[in-house]
């Protein structure tokens, strides 16, 4: 391999972040850098110029991260991809890896770390790129992976061997992660049933009917690939208890099978007011309680299970696809009752009945979904244009006062979001305070020159 530097595309919506990277391009030998606000800017890029890596971050408009890197690979772009994640984003981090990316890395509050970073993983992608990459991914990429979540989680190899272990598990099963790194057999089922036995990381390729047979409850597959189940467990002392597993496969940019991974809770308390009845607790003591302990128990699986986004989703498609405003409302009730503090499902049904012109509940629904998440900017936008248009319908200074200042919490939270200023315009020019109003027209239409607009993009495009 020659000496020429490295050439990167670094694709990231944060101005300041690139601009950041940039200059500390120029001051690095051996590196060029090419920066892209969005996906779409780096598709007009590619299509002129050939990288030797590219730094995608996930969180951007439009297209997000992992959206674009499945048009690169169905595009035959094997250019290798490092994906940038967020606190928390392990499930980003696994469907980057299957979907091929090269590596992904967390964010951080110290650029100039990051930068080095950065350029520490672009260089042994290129050399892979260049040297050809041996079959699988390597353990760091996994042990990261299952270290960048706070659950208890781990990982076993191809071959039912543990390959990555975090310390949350250590905390659940008292083993330290050096005795069990390595060991197959099934002797990382120990810890949880007091006995060697198959886990749902061991049955990720099997029908349902097999994982149940193997004693898992509950089993509910979930789009690409990861499974979850409940089962019943032991702890050292003998005492049984709940655990929750979702066991997911990964695969290396060749798609072949490498690991599974897994994370497991203990959801004993969860399920402590409900009792699973035909196998160790007899009958109920009378049928009204068994009716409420059926009904909390429901309640509790739907949501662990996803079953209130699931609802969601399907009230997204009737509300944006197909205008079905009442079916939508009744899907996204199926979705609160399951939940009823799922804030971007009162969000929607909000939107369904303001559709409906039926503003008084359009009104209540978008006022309980700001108050269970306050500093979301959609759900605040929303909650804004509610307000606004009761007050031209109403002609009401009271509705427009309210809608300024849900707008300009809107502004705090996203300061370039043109919609919202010029919102703020529309409310100021309708109580006569033209002056007023003219400053934040002013402001949108800057902003628009400026092509500096971050607009409020709906989380339900996601599942449109």
């Amino acid at each position: 391999m020659d000496a020429r530097p490295f050439s990167i595309l670094f694709i990231d919506d944060e101005p300041a972040l690139r601009d950041i990277f940039l200059h500390l391009a120029k001051r690095s030998q051996g590196v060029t850098m090419q920066a892209a606000a969005s996906a779409s800017d780096a598709l007009r890029l590619l299509q002129e110029t050939c990288f030797d890596a590219i730094v995608l971050d996930y969180d951007m408009p439009e297209i997000n991260g992992i959206q674009l890197l499945k048009i690169l690979r169905s595009r035959g772009d094997t250019t290798p991809v490092i994906m940038f994640t967020g606190e928390g984003r392990e499930n980003t981090a696994i469907e980057a890896l299957n979907n091929g990316a090269n590596f992904y890395l967390k964010k951080s509050d110290d650029s100039i770390a990051q930068f080095r970073e950065i350029l520490s993983i672009v260089k042994i992608a290129v050399e892979r790129s260049y040297l050809g990459t041996p079959v699988g991914t390597s353990q760091r990429i996994i042990e990261d992976m299952i270290n960048l979540t706070t659950d208890p989680a781990f990982a076993i190899d191809s071959k039912g061997v543990v390959i990555a272990w975090n310390d949350p598990m250590v905390h659940l099963t008292d083993i330290p992660t050096c005795d069990i790194i390595g060991k197959g057999d099934l002797v990382y089922a120990e810890p949880f049933f007091g006995t060697k036995r198959k886990m749902l990381l061991d049955l990720v390729f099997e029908p349902d009917e097999e994982i149940r047979r193997q004693m898992y409850m509950l089993v509910s597959r979930m789009p690409k690939g990861p499974v979850i189940a409940v089962t019943r467990g032991k702890k050292k002392d003998g005492v049984e208890r709940t655990i929750w597993i979702k066991a997911t496969p990964l695969f290396d940019a060749q798609g072949m099978f490498i690991a599974a991974a897994g994370i497991i809770r203990d959801v004993t308390t969860t399920f402590s007011d409900v009792m699973i009845w035909g196998d160790t607790h007899g009958d109920p003591p009378d049928a009204a309680a068994a009716d409420k302990l059926q009904v909390t128990g429901t309640r509790i699986f739907n949501r662990i299970l996803g079953k209130a986004m699931a609802e969601y989703r399907a009230g997204v498609i009737l509300m944006a696809r197909d205008q079905k405003y009442a079916e939508a409302i009744a899907a996204f009730d199926r979705a609160l009752e399951i939940d009823e503090n799922f804030a971007q499902a009162w969000n929607e049904r909000g939107l369904c009945y303001r559709e409906q012109n039926d503003y008084a509940n359009a009104l209540k629904s978008c006022l309980r979904a700001v108050e269970l998440d306050p500093e979301n900017p959609e759900l605040l936008y929303m909650l804004g244009e509610t307000f606004q248009r009761l007050g031209t319908m109403n002609m009401s200074n009271k509705y427009f006062d309210s809608a300024i200042q849900v707008f300009k919490m809107v502004i705090y939270h996203k300061p370039n979001c043109m919609d919202a200023w010029n919102n703020l315009g529309i409310c100021y020019r309708e109580m006569g305070k033209e002056e007023v109003a003219k400053f934040h027209f002013d402001r949108a239409r800057d902003i628009g020159l400026w092509k500096k607009d971050t607009p409020i993009v709906p989380r339900r495009n996601d599942y449109i």
